[in-house]
């Protein structure tokens, strides 16, 4: 039994160069990533929060009106869960509810609960009919108008001092006598105030830009910002958030967990995602599966044609060899190795070129053309692909081997 032999390294196995020269471009790449995106962090980690944020000192933020009410004497405190709000709800206190319409049913069911009979103000932005509709019954809700100024046009103390005010989007009509429409749109306002007793009030503002920084100075608007958020010594401004352990309730049953039969019920883990990641997951799904179209399309069949110049045999060879190194295409490799010896086999030992790829009739004229050995010359031109390069080029000069020793018999 023979020893055991190692093989030695190769020129087809990579080099640290070479590994570093195919994978520097994927490395900048992605420290370019993360510096652009850490840039991106810090310089959005200051004043900007987002829309209608009272710290926010960005166009569509709302921090100038926030430090003119506490300029007034109003302390303001943003809240982003049902429950801080819920909790902060009285009579000396301004509910402003940024976002009603991203509210989950439950959630919007909840909050009227808590707010109908705390005696003070609830302020909703833009509610649509279904966060109008659960929010502030009787109320409906017609389709948006654009945002321009308009005069007040009604008995309201706060819009007859603010004067012509940017208002507009959606157009509110309330079957309640005590309603107050101001700033109307046709035969539907964009402002509207419905007043209960010893409840407190709602107000229904059809579009929220008046509350913009860059608009406050525009018209009334700051005018009637201050009135209609002042009217308490304290603000509470909600800001709806994913994170809000509320939104994973999918059902009508209360906070608690318990059903509206009076059940307790189990909680999936679907309803325990919020709807917008949800969303967001369906759509970075739907770019996957368009990237992986992009990425499968065909571009049609493959034509040939000649070249314009005369490329050497030995050039294509190395060229097509490069190839294959790059893809790990060592089965092709090895096929088209063991395939050109065959076809240059047969006809030194008497086989014609349609059998030169039958073991059955190939195999048998070369064993007694070199005579009795131990090689397994059905492995040799017939085997398995190497599982590496190592393994490939023995191959190949075991096969070179054989067709000498062919020839020189």
């Amino acid at each position: 039994m023979s020893p055991a032999t190692t093989t030695p390294s190769t020129s087809a196995s990579p080099t640290a160069r070479q590994v570093w020269t195919r994978t520097r471009g994927v490395l900048l790449a992605l420290v370019v990533l993360l510096v652009a995106a850490t840039a991106l962090a810090a310089t959005r980690s200051g004043e900007q929060h987002g829309r209608l944020d009272p710290r926010s000192a960005d166009r569509y933020g709302s921090r100038a009106v926030a430090e003119l009410l506490k300029d007034r004497g109003v302390s303001v405190r943003v809240v982003t869960t049902l429950e801080a709000a819920m909790t902060s709800a009285g009579p000396d206190t301004t509910l402003l509810v940024s976002a009603p319409n991203l509210l989950t049913p439950n959630q919007r069911h909840t909050l009227h609960g808590a707010t109908a009979g705390a005696g003070g103000r609830t302020v909703l932005l833009a509610p649509g009919p279904a966060a109008a509709s659960e929010l502030a019954a009787g109320v409906r809700v017609g389709s948006p108008a654009p945002v321009t100024p308009r005069p007040p046009d009604c008995s309201l103390p706060a819009a007859l001092r603010a004067g012509a005010a940017e208002t507009g989007g959606f157009r509110y009509t309330a079957d309640n006598p005590d309603s107050l429409a101001c700033y109307p749109v046709d035969s539907t306002s964009s402002l509207l105030v419905l007043s209960e007793r010893e409840a407190g009030d709602t107000v229904l503002l059809g579009a929220p830009d008046l509350l913009y920084n860059e608009r406050l100075d525009h018209e009334g608007n700051a005018s009637l910002a201050l009135q209609l958020l002042g009217s308490r010594p304290h603000l509470v401004w909600y800001i709806p958030s994913l994170s809000d352990p509320s939104t994973g309730n999918g059902g009508e049953g209360d906070d608690n967990g318990t059903d509206s039969d009076g059940t307790e019920g189990e909680s999936g883990f679907l309803d325990l995602i919020p709807s917008g990641w949800l969303w967001g997951t369906l759509q970075l799904a739907l770019a996957a599966v368009l990237a992986a179209i992009w990425r499968a399309r065909r571009l049609g069949p493959v034509i040939v044609e000649r070249l314009p110049v005369a490329i050497r045999a030995s050039e294509s060879t190395e060229g097509r060899a490069r190839l294959q190194r790059k893809a790990n295409a060592r089965d092709r490799a090895a096929a088209s190795l063991r395939w050109a010896t065959r076809t240059r086999l047969a006809p030194l030992v008497g086989v014609p070129l349609r059998d030169a790829h039958s073991p059955a009739e190939l195999l048998p004229a070369v064993s007694v053309r070199i005579g009795p050995s131990d090689s397994d010359l059905h492995a040799l031109l017939f085997g398995q692909a190497p599982t590496d390069d190592a393994a490939l080029v023995l191959l190949a000069d075991r096969l070179d081997t054989l067709e000498r020793e062919v020839r020189t018999s």
